[in-house]
């Protein structure tokens, strides 16, 4: 689900147990090095947001970043909430399921409204 959209990139979400978002660029660019510089900055600055916001509403043990591209070939990022109660910790998302999640998290919801917020005013 996109929770927030401009000109040249949008941002959603990853059905997750955690809270977990997706930068994309809006074309489709290879490599971040083929990103206009412009936007490489923008990209950026969106990250920065999302990692403020789910750091002050989730306050998790972590917050991870990864842009593998292998899959999807094409520029976006993952911003990820982690805690060490998800089912993965301190394993990344992909790896090695080591329990059953016990989280308890505030409103998802709520989460993409306040992160929306903060990007229409960047």
């Amino acid at each position: 689900m996109i929770i927030y959209e401009e000109k040249e990139l949008y941002v959603e979400t990853e059905d997750s147990e955690i809270p977990w978002l997706k930068i994309f660029t809006k074309e489709a660019y290879k490599e971040l090095g083929d990103v206009p510089k412009s936007l490489r900055t923008k990209l950026w600055d969106v990250y920065d947001i999302i990692e403020e916001e789910m750091k002050n509403y989730y306050n998790p043990k972590k917050i991870n970043m990864a842009s593998f591209a292998n899959m999807l070939p094409r520029v976006h990022i993952h911003v990820m909430a982690r805690f060490e109660e998800d089912s993965y910790f301190p394993n990344p998302m992909w790896g090695e399921k080591l329990r059953e999640a016990k989280l308890n998290l505030p409103n998802e919801k709520e989460f993409h409204k306040r992160v929306k917020k903060a990007l229409e005013n960047l």
